[in-house]
């Protein structure tokens, strides 16, 4: 039987790995346990009890004003026990947070070998989106076992000199997440009921979520300059905005969007009510990257705010428009999805590169073929 070890901090990456360990505990080739660094607390216990998942150990790193070095050490530290105390075979991680990084480093030095899931995404700068890209290359010259989510983010790995041996491509893990969350949703509509009531009858909705360190400061303001032009031009529209807590988000949102009749400034959401309002939705506004992963599957056509993504492949399929924080840009391509029909069913109708939904079971069958 293989010991595992499933690590995560934070909320994105509890929703992805959680259909994985959903399946991994069934199987009885696998002792699975599960390690939540509390890198985020709050929205992470709720992604926990939405998958019914309970957490083995929890190291509750998380303090006021923490910064990425006490991050970093606190993950390493506190690691070092839980590695001692189940010694795992292998260590899944995921994607390319500070927890990702750290808890590889800490996987390298005791010994197990690191399976790192949504492996080989990549922007042309080291430092845009930081940290994370840096957190996703040394994660991968730590890693034994890569699960790319495509072929472009594994030939980004052959192109870094990494054993083909090693990659495997899988498709996403979050649109395994994302149909089994649905389902649910569409059979519990008491998990959305308040939700439900916040909100406009009878008027299409625009989502928008903003929350990476790149749109801090101005790239948040002209976010918020375009959705107020696009909320007066479209009062047939509602612009629900599930803002960020963090006092340089908040702050500049409220300033800027509140007392407008057909914008909703809610709290952020749980998981179940934000994909059942994604789902709800005819546009997206994000600079998320699992949102730009996620609504493709759910046929809604997405613009990215950032001026780089290391989603390229949902770029070059066409369902999303990489637009910056450009206000005049942003408004132009929101407002032509709402104007032109035809070019906004070439959006909601393109391929998702992402995956079948089949990622877990792709990981799961290459974990049994190996010693």
């Amino acid at each position: 039987m293989k010991k595992i070890l499933v690590v995560f901090g934070t909320r994105p990456e509890a929703i992805k790995v959680a259909p994985l360990i959903q399946k991994l505990k069934k199987d009885t080739a696998f002792d699975v346990k599960i390690c939540n660094t509390g890198q985020h607390k709050e929205m992470l216990d709720q992604v926990l009890d939405f998958f019914d998942l309970v957490c083995d150990y929890r190291l509750n790193i998380m303090t006021e004003n923490q910064t990425l070095y006490s991050i970093t050490e606190k993950i390493i530290n506190k690691m070092k026990d839980v590695l001692e105390d189940y010694n795992p075979d292998y260590v899944f991680v995921h994607g390319d947070t500070s927890t990702t990084m750290a808890a590889s480093l800490a996987s390298f030095y005791h010994g197990s070998k690191i399976c790192h899931i949504e492996a080989g995404l990549r922007t042309s700068d080291l430092r845009n989106p930081f940290p994370e890209e840096a957190n996703r290359r040394i994660t991968s010259v730590l890693t034994n076992i890569h699960f790319s989510p495509t072929e472009s983010s594994k030939n980004n790995l052959l192109r870094e000199n990494i054993n083909p041996d090693t990659i495997i491509v899988t498709g996403n893990t979050v649109i395994d997440a994302l149909f089994f969350g649905i389902e649910k949703v569409q059979s519990d509509e008491s998990l959305v009921f308040d939700l439900k009531s916040k909100l406009l009858k009878d008027k299409e909705i625009v989502l928008i979520t903003c929350h990476r360190r790149e749109n801090h400061g101005e790239g948040i303001l002209n976010v918020c300059k375009a959705i107020k032009e696009l909320a007066l031009k479209n009062t047939d529209y509602q612009f629900v905005f599930p803002v960020h807590l963090n006092p340089k988000i908040l702050k500049i949102v409220h300033q800027e969007l509140e007392g407008i009749s057909n914008v909703i400034l809610i709290e952020p959401l749980n998981y179940p009510n934000f994909i059942w309002l994604m789902n709800e939705a005819k546009i997206i506004v994000t600079d998320s990257g699992g949102v730009q992963e996620e609504a493709p599957s759910l046929g809604k056509p997405v613009i990215v705010v950032r001026d780089e993504t290391e989603r390229p492949e949902a770029v070059e399929a066409g369902t999303v428009k990489l637009v910056g924080s450009n206000t005049d840009l942003i408004i132009k391509e929101v407002q032509h999805l709402i104007d032109d029909k035809e070019s906004y069913l070439k959006m909601s109708n393109a391929h998702n590169p992402y995956g079948d939904g089949k990622a877990v079971e792709r990981i799961i069958s290459f974990m049994k073929t190996i010693s």
